[in-house]
């Protein structure tokens, strides 16, 4: 065999190799997050999910109790976060410095790459390729349906509920603004995840609708959650 053809051959092999991963990446017959695993067989899914049920119904519990306990004061949810561990800032313009990075006010799951050093250098949280969960609000009063949403979220993320991850939440964000194109080129593994951040999304949205809806002006609130991003 000449130079010729192992140089043929070695780009032949790295072709059949990079082919390979794309199909096994296609053809995957499970997913697997922290409390849910997802198993595809002949013309059947199966879900395996009592763990994530019970944590669900766990964080509905306790976070009504918090909520009622906190009178729904945004101020006293907000020091409940940062008593657990989670950073908040409190930032002027914090809309206009998230839109950046199309992130909205209240919880800022995990970040990585440019936009993790961004939103690490605006809070003044260090310079580096990954951020942790913080909380970010503007200076001013807080609507405390929308605040109820959010905390309803990060409650979630902390009882370790999955969809939270950097990969499912990036998804998540591009789905809500595409046509659906999207879903046609996600392999299970993805398409898991943004159904469990679409789920977290949900709840936290039923949450704070529930809470709202026997209140004066729970049109009022449900219009603003709608037109201020809300994730409904």
């Amino acid at each position: 065999m000449n130079g010729f053809q192992k140089i043929i051959y070695f780009f032949l092999e790295l072709q059949e190799k990079s082919l390979r991963k794309k199909l096994d990446k296609h053809l995957k017959t499970s997913s697997k997050n922290s409390t849910t695993k997802t198993v595809l067989s002949s013309n059947v899914t199966i879900t395996l999910n009592s763990q994530t049920e019970k944590n669900k119904e766990l964080v509905k519990q306790n976070v009504t109790d918090i909520v009622n306990s906190c009178g729904n004061n945004p101020q006293k949810l907000l020091d409940y976060i940062k008593s657990k561990g989670t950073k908040v800032c409190i930032i002027d313009n914090a809309d206009k410095i998230l839109s950046v990075i199309k992130e909205e006010e209240g919880l800022i799951t995990s970040l990585e790459g440019l936009e993790a050093l961004y939103i690490n250098m605006v809070t003044k949280s260090g310079l580096s390729l990954k951020s942790k969960p913080m909380f970010i609000m503007r200076n001013g009063e807080i609507d405390p349906y929308y605040m109820a949403h959010q905390f309803y979220k990060w409650y979630s993320l902390k009882m370790d509920l999955p969809g939270f991850d950097f990969m499912s939440q990036k998804i998540f964000k591009i789905y809500l603004n595409s046509d659906g194109a999207l879903l046609s080129n996600l392999n299970l593994d993805e398409m898991t995840g943004l159904k469990e951040a679409i789920n977290r999304d949900q709840e936290a949205t039923d949450f704070a609708l529930t809470l709202a809806k026997h209140k004066e002006g729970s049109k009022k609130v449900l219009q603003k959650m709608q037109d201020g991003g809300a994730n409904i």
